[in-house]
């Protein structure tokens, strides 16, 4: 399941990433979406689980998660995502 992460501070890194949400199972990837032109993060991003199971538990449990001074949006990503 790909799984949207939202409102991350601008320092977080894909390695951060991952490792959080390793806590609640397999990452296949994990990625900050970087503007082309700055190379600054756009504070947002997205990961990638293969269990399903193990991907809504992550979902449930992060959406809303205090993480880095900000309230993260977590859900499954969109088709447009």
């Amino acid at each position: 399941m790909k799984i949207y992460v939202g409102n991350l501070s601008f320092e977080t890194t894909a390695v951060e990433m991952r490792s959080l949400f390793e806590k609640y199972g397999t990452v296949n990837s994990a990625e900050v979406a970087v503007d082309r032109k700055t190379k600054r993060s756009k504070g947002f991003g997205f990961v990638v689980m293969p269990i399903e199971s193990e991907a809504r538990d992550a979902v449930e449990n992060l959406d809303g998660f205090n993480w880095g001074r900000r309230a993260l949006r977590v859900n499954e990503a969109r088709a447009s995502d």
